[in-house]
C-alpha cells in the first residue's frame, strides 16, 4: 500500500506546484492587463491563451463576475484555486499518511 501512499503523495506535490504557477500566471496576466500591452507580443499571447478560457468559463456560469466595467472572474479564480490548496491537497497528504 506504500506505492498508493508514493502516489497520491506525488499527484498533491504536483497539484500544489501547478496551481501555484498558475496563479502566478493569473496574476502576472491581470497586471500586464492595467498597461494595455501589444496584443501581438509571444508572451502576452501566451498567458492569454492560457488563462482566457478560465475567465470566460467563470463569466458564462457565475453571473456577478461582470460588474459594469470590472471584470472579477480573475479573483474568483485565484480563490478558488486558493481553496482548493486549502482543502483538496492537505486532504490527499492525509490520505496517502493513511494509506502508509
Amino acid at each position: 500500500m506504500f506505492l498508493v501512499a508514493n502516489v497520491l503523495s506525488a499527484c498533491a506535490t504536483i497539484l500544489h506546484k501547478v496551481l501555484e504557477l498558475y496563479g502566478l500566471v493569473v496574476v502576472v496576466t491581470v497586471l500586464i492587463s492595467w498597461v494595455h500591452p501589444d496584443p501581438f507580443n509571444p508572451i502576452v499571447r501566451f498567458l492569454r491563451s492560457v488563462t482566457e478560457p478560465a475567465f470566460e468559463w467563470i463569466r458564462r456560469r457565475i453571473p456577478f463576475a461582470m460588474v459594469g466595467m470590472l471584470d472579477l472572474s480573475p479573483m474568483i479564480l485565484l480563490l478558488f484555486i486558493w481553496f482548493v490548496q486549502l482543502a483538496a491537497i492537505p486532504s490527499l497528504y492525509d490520505l496517502a499518511a493513511h494509506w502508509r
